[in-house]
């Protein structure tokens, strides 16, 4: 057998090991038509939760509406784009922080189906394979305050953090520092790293011989993930676009926090159009956040102007112009996916993305993780229907998870604790 053919057995065997303790929950050919065949997860977060009756638009399905200067009207462009979320709960979370830890991983633990891991980082492994970034997690005043509950939202794992890069310079380096190499540094570069892949090869390919059949058969996937490595990082020193490095920005001044945002929108959506990754995270600070929006005339804090009582109109429109300041960066990273070509179908970035917009809080002049806006665009690759605005009424937050597992190919039926809920949120497909 060939090692081509051999590659493609061993993925198949793979594959259907891999698959065959859920074919249980499908049967015929269901099994094919109920997973999605999307390539990519954009999240985008941003902090301190709703004041109600200015958030969300009023109607339901199909016929909705914006009001005016609500903190969701910005969105109108793309309403036809949007699964607008409501009545999604956390199962057992409450608060600023229990929030935030359930916000992307369903508080599963150890033992869940899910290992305690949030969202993207559970299906990157699967979708970035072979990539040069597993994973990129981006952020905007995350860290601040260091690393704990209130400013992490990704998880490899129970109580483990997955800290956001919050200096784009620092991002622009990791995905570009070869690619603005000049070509004869470039080449020597590519030489040295593959010369390394070749010895190692070169040494498997001698033990490969003297190896019996199983033995050969491990030793064939190893050498198919150093060549998938191989081929990563020739991808990484290619053609991709680098665009203009960001400049020297103070990270600590609210003021530059728009073009921190901007920049960390425009380096992760570039991310994917280069093929570097399929999981992006933009974080636009953390929950309990202090940053001013300084930039809009205002000087009170984010979380300060979120306890802004009815009786305090000042403060409640000051916060809504904050939350439609968050719309329109969601807007703009919505937008930028659709003018991206993907490089693998040629078409837009944005048909084969799953994008979600996460908040850890409903009210939050309540503390209360119910009724938690999230926010879906795009089709997913033809997997959801959007266009409406959808109350589930109190259910757990879990099944959308499942949910966007399944839009991406990944057939769970539990995210996190499975005391939240099992099953696919057939809502987003009617």
């Amino acid at each position: 057998m060939s090692v081509l053919s051999r590659r493609r057995f061993l993925h198949a065997a793979g594959a259907a090991s891999l698959a065959a303790p859920f074919y249980n929950f499908l049967s015929g050919s269901a099994r094919a038509a109920e997973l999605g065949s999307a390539k990519r997860l954009l999240i985008f977060f941003t902090p301190n939760g709703t004041v109600p009756n200015m958030h969300w638009p009023t109607g339901s399905g199909r016929s909705f509406s914006f009001g005016a200067d609500t903190a969701f009207e910005p969105l109108s462009p793309i309403r036809d784009d949007l699964l607008i979320l409501k009545g999604l709960d956390f199962y057992n979370a409450t608060n600023h922080e229990g929030g935030m830890a359930c916000m992307l991983t369903g508080n599963g633990g150890a033992g869940s189906v899910t290992q305690g891991k949030s969202i993207d980082q559970y299906l990157a492994p699967t979708l970035s394979e072979g990539k040069r970034f597993q994973s990129l997690e981006l952020g905007a005043w995350t860290s601040p305050w260091g690393g704990s509950i209130q400013t992490r939202m990704s998880y490899s794992g129970p109580d483990s953090f997955v800290t956001p890069d919050d200096n784009p310079a620092s991002v622009y380096q990791r995905m570009f520092g070869d690619i603005s190499a000049s070509e004869e540094d470039k080449a020597k570069l590519r030489d040295r790293r593959l010369s390394v892949l070749d010895l190692v090869g070169d040494e498997l390919g001698d033990l490969h011989k003297r190896l019996g059949a199983s033995e050969r058969a491990k030793l064939d996937v190893h050498m198919d993930a150093i060549r998938s490595v191989e081929n990563s990082l020739t991808a990484a020193l290619g053609s991709c676009d680098a665009g203009e490095p960001p400049g020297t920005m103070n990270l600590q001044d609210y003021a530059n926090f728009p073009a921190i945002a901007k920049a960390q929108i425009d380096l992760g959506t570039q991310a994917l159009a280069c093929g570097m990754t399929n999981v992006v995270t933009v974080q636009l600070t953390h929950t309990v956040s202090p940053v001013a929006f300084s930039w809009l005339g205002i000087t009170d804090g984010h979380h300060s102007l979120s306890h802004s009582a009815d009786s305090d109109a000042g403060g409640v429109a000051n916060y809504i112009a904050c939350e439609r300041w968050f719309a329109e960066q969601f807007l703009y990273m919505v937008d930028r996916m659709k003018a991206l070509e993907d490089p693998e179908s040629g078409g837009s970035l944005f048909d084969n993305t799953v994008i979600l917009w996460a908040q850890e809080m409903g009210d939050g002049r309540m503390h209360v993780c119910t009724d938690v806006p999230f926010i879906l665009a795009g089709s997913a690759g033809g997997f959801f229907n959007p266009g409406q605005l959808i109350d589930f009424g109190g259910i757990y937050h879990n099944r959308l998870l499942v949910s966007i597992a399944q839009a991406l190919g990944v057939n769970i039926e539990t995210f996190g604790d499975p005391n939240g809920g099992s099953g696919f949120l057939e809502e987003l497909r009617s």
